[in-house]
C-alpha cells in the first residue's frame, strides 16, 4: 500500500506539465512507429523488387527512398523533442520538487535538526532529486517506446508467420520472471547505496566545516582514516549493487541472444519444410533487432526505476516528517507587544522518557525588565529562553506574552517580536550589508547604517575598502569574533523587537571586545524585555533580577547585591568566576 501511495504521489508531479508530457509521449509513439515501419519496407523490397527490371527497381526505389528519408526526418525530430523538451519537463519537475522539499525543511522544528546531518539532507535535495527526475522524464517514454515496439513487432510477426513468432517470444516470459526475481535485491542494494553516499556527504560537510580545527590539531591523517572507513563502506555497497546488476545484465543479454538463436533454428527448420520464405526470415531477424532494443531499454529502465524510486522514498521520508510546532487553526497575530512574559508551571524534556530539563517553572517578567539567568551547564538556561519563541514546545504548562498564550499566536508574529543574540554567531556568505539587512528585509541603506552605528559596528565596517559591501566569506570567516558579534547585534537593532534574548553573547570574546559588545548590548536592551544568559557574572551586575537555575528549577532570585548577601549558590558562582 505504501508503494502504491508513493507511486501516486510520484505521478502527481506531472500534473502541471500535462500538455508537455502527452506531447512527449506522442513523439515517443511516432519514433516507435518509424522503427516498426522500416523492416516492412525491407520485406516489400525483398519480395517485390528482387526479380524486377532495373528501370522498375530504380523508379520504385526513388519513391521508397524519399519515403525513407521522410521517416528518418520525422524520427530525428521526434527524438530531438524527446531529448530536449522531455528533459526540460524533467528539469521543471526537479525544480518543483527541490522548492517543495526546501520549503518543507524551513518548517521543520529544531528537534528535527537536532538529530539530522547537513550532508545527509543535502543528498536528499541534490543526488536523489536528479535520479527522481531522470526517472520521471525517461521512464514513461521508455515504457511507451518499448511497449509499442514489442507489441507492434509481435502483431507484425504473427501475421508473417505465427510459428516463428512463437519461437521469437517464447523466451520473453522466462526473461521477465528472471528480471522480477532480481528486482527486490537490486532495490535494497540501491537504497543502501543512497544511505552510504549520504553518509559520505555528511562526513565531508562535517570535515570541511571544521577544517580549521582539523589543521589546528594536525589531525588530517585521522580525518583521512575516518573518511576511508566511510568510503570503504560505500565501495562495498556499490560492489554488492553491481553484483546484482551484473547478474541482471548478463542474464538479459543471454536471453536476447537466445531469442535470436531460437528464431534462426526455427526459421531454418521451417524453410527446410517449405513453411517459410527466406525473405520472411530476413524480416524476422530485422524485427528481432527492433524487439531486443526495447528489451534492453526495459533493462535500463529497471535500474533507473530502482535509483529513482529509492530516491523518491528518501524524498518522501522528509516530506512526511511533520513539524513538531505549527500554528493553531485559530492562531492570532501578536501586535502592539509590551513584553510582559509569564511562565506558568512550565516543564520540558527534549525527548519522551528522558529526564525533564525544566520542571514546574513559574516566573513573571514585567515588560521592559532586564532579567539574567545563571547556573551550571545543563541547568536549562538556554532551554528556558528557547521556549519563548517556541523553538521547542513545552511538555507541561504554558508561556504567556502580554496575557496571550504563545501557542495561540502565529509563529511568525511571535518570532518577529523576539530578537536573539547568541554566542555562536551565524553570518551568511555575502556582504556586511546583506547580513545586517537580514534583520529587516527591504530596509533602506540609511536604516542599516543606523543599526550598525547603534551596535558600535560602523567604524570598523568603514575601515574596510568596500565598507558595507565587503564580502565576509563563509560564516564571516574574514571577521574577528567581536566584529561578528557586533554585526549580529546590528541585525537585531534593525529588527527592533520588544523582547530580547542574549545567550552568552560575550563569553567567547576578549576583554576589549567584550567591553564594546557589552556596551552595544546594553544600548539595545534599553526599554525592552531582556533575558541574558550569562557565563561571566561581572556582565550582569546591573540586572534588575537574577535567576539562579539548577537541575531542580529556580533556586535563587534577586538582584546582584541581594544574592551576594544570601551567601548561597550565586555567591559561590560569583567568586568562582571573579
Amino acid at each position: 500500500m505504501k508503494k502504491k501511495s508513493n507511486l501516486k504521489k510520484l505521478i502527481s508531479y506531472y500534473k502541471p506539465y500535462k500538455r508537455l508530457f502527452w506531447t512527449d509521449m506522442f513523439f515517443a509513439t511516432v519514433s516507435a512507429a518509424v522503427a516498426l515501419t522500416i523492416p516492412l519496407i525491407v520485406r516489400y523490397i525483398a519480395y517485390n523488387l528482387v526479380y524486377e527490371e532495373r528501370a522498375v527497381i530504380l523508379h520504385t526505389m526513388l519513391y521508397l527512398g524519399a519515403g525513407l528519408l521522410l521517416l528518418v526526418a520525422i524520427d530525428c525530430y521526434s527524438r530531438f523533442y524527446i531529448g530536449n523538451y522531455g528533459h526540460v519537463m524533467g528539469a521543471k519537475i526537479e525544480y518543483d520538487m527541490r522548492a517543495e522539499i526546501f520549503a518543507h525543511m524551513q518548517k521543520l522544528s529544531f528537534s528535527f535538526y537536532d538529530d539530522a546531518q547537513v550532508g545527509q539532507l543535502m543528498s536528499r535535495i541534490t543526488t536523489d532529486l536528479f535520479d527522481i527526475t531522470e526517472l520521471l522524464h525517461h521512464g514513461p517514454e521508455n515504457i511507451i517506446l518499448s511497449v509499442i515496439k514489442i507489441a507492434g513487432a509481435l502483431v507484425i510477426l504473427v501475421n508473417i508467420n505465427w510459428m516463428l513468432a512463437i519461437a521469437a517470444f517464447v523466451m520473453v516470459p522466462i526473461m521477465f520472471f528472471f528480471a522480477s526475481k532480481l528486482y527486490r535485491k537490486m532495490r535494497r542494494a540501491s537504497r543502501r547505496n543512497r544511505q552510504k553516499i549520504a553518509e559520505i556527504n555528511a562526513q565531508i560537510e562535517d570535515n570541511l566545516s571544521g577544517i580549521r580545527v582539523v589543521k589546528s590539531f594536525a589531525n588530517e591523517e585521522i580525518e583521512n582514516q575516518k573518511f576511508q572507513k566511510g568510503n570503504d563502506g560505500f565501495l562495498e555497497s556499490k560492489k554488492n549493487s553491481y553484483h546484482y546488476m551484473g547478474m541482471f545484465q548478463a542474464g538479459m543479454a543471454g536471453f536476447t541472444t537466445l531469442i535470436q538463436v531460437c528464431v534462426l533454428v526455427t526459421g531454418a527448420v521451417l524453410i527446410a519444410y517449405g513453411r517459410l520464405q527466406v525473405q520472411d526470415l530476413i524480416t524476422f531477424m530485422l524485427y528481432i533487432s527492433v524487439f531486443t532494443e526495447p528489451v534492453r531499454t526495459l533493462v535500463d529502465f529497471t535500474e533507473q526505476f530502482q535509483n529513482g524510486y529509492t530516491g523518491f522514498e528518501r524524498f518522501r521520508e522528509i516530506m512526511d516528517t511533520k513539524p513538531d510546532i505549527v500554528d493553531a487553526k485559530d492562531a492570532k497575530v501578536l501586535t502592539d507587544v509590551k513584553g510582559d512574559i509569564c511562565f506558568d508551571h512550565v516543564s520540558f524534556a527534549y525527548q519522551e522518557n528522558q529526564d525533564e530539563v525544566l520542571n514546574e517553572v513559574s516566573l513573571n517578567v514585567p515588560a521592559g525588565a532586564y532579567m539574567a539567568l545563571v547556573g551550571s551547564s545543563g541547568a536549562g538556561k538556554t532551554t528556558l529562553c528557547s521556549l519563548i519563541p517556541r523553538f521547542y514546545e513545552t511538555t507541561g504548562g504554558n508561556i504567556y506574552i502580554d496575557g496571550h498564550n504563545i501557542k495561540e499566536i502565529t509563529l511568525k508574529s511571535l518570532r518577529d517580536n523576539i530578537g536573539i543574540v547568541q554566542q555562536d554567531v551565524y553570518l551568511f556568505a555575502g556582504t556586511i550589508y546583506e547580513n545586517i539587512s537580514y534583520g529587516k528585509p527591504g530596509a533602506t541603506r540609511e536604516e542599516v547604517i543606523a543599526a550598525a552605528k547603534n551596535a558600535n559596528a560602523h567604524d570598523f565596517i568603514m575601515s574596510f575598502p568596500d565598507g558595507y559591501d565587503t564580502d565576509i566569506g563563509q560564516r564571516g570567516i574574514k571577521l574577528s569574533g567581536g566584529q561578528k558579534q557586533r554585526l549580529s547585534i546590528a541585525r537585531v537593532f534593525l529588527k527592533n523587537p520588544p523582547i530580547l534574548i542574549f545567550d552568552e553573547a560575550t563569553s567567547a570574546l576578549d576583554n576589549e571586545s567584550e567591553r564594546v559588545v557589552q556596551e552595544s548590548l546594553e544600548k539595545l536592551a534599553k526599554n525592552r524585555t531582556t533575558f541574558v544568559i550569562a557565563h561571566r557574572l561581572t556582565t550582569i551586575q546591573n540586572a534588575e533580577r537574577i535567576l539562579v537555575l539548577t537541575e531542580n528549577g529556580i533556586a535563587e532570585s534577586g538582584s546582584h547585591d541581594e544574592l551576594l548577601a544570601k551567601g548561597g549558590i550565586y555567591e559561590k558562582l560569583y567568586h568562582m568566576h571573579a
